[in-house]
């Protein structure tokens, strides 16, 4: 089983920057695949940026250049560093995993899920 603990949510004004972290226990963490996830309200949970066991990145299309996604697998943690935020990135952001080789898009794909943790941006 793994676990995962997000980080570094808040509320930040447009055009601020922010990193989130995923903490990862249970497992080794070069052998996951792992991805942010963010879900505002009514909407449904979309992928933000993933990264693979390979450290193949990839990204939607609206934070390209504006997100990037790193992994650090000797301290078991996987980073979103944010920067010129925008009011419609408000989201709860969710850290998840899986065992799966390939970059999932998709959250059915992924086995493992932190909490969440809360952002939000002001105009």
């Amino acid at each position: 089983q793994v676990q995962l603990v997000e980080s570094g949510g808040g509320l930040v004004q447009a055009g601020d920057s922010l990193r989130l972290s995923c903490a990862a226990s249970g497992r080794p963490f070069g052998d996951l695949g792992v991805a942010w996830f963010r879900q505002a309200p009514g909407e449904e949970r979309v992928l933000v940026a993933s990264i693979t066991r390979s450290s193949i990145v990839n990204y939607e299309d609206s934070v390209k250049g504006r997100f990037t996604i790193s992994r650090d697998n000797a301290a078991n943690t996987m980073y979103l560093q944010m920067t010129s935020l925008k009011p419609e990135d408000t989201a709860v952001y969710f850290c998840a995993a899986t065992r799966n080789p390939w970059e999932g898009v998709w959250p059915h794909e992924y086995e493992y899920w932190g909490q969440g943790t809360q952002v939000t941006v002001s105009s």
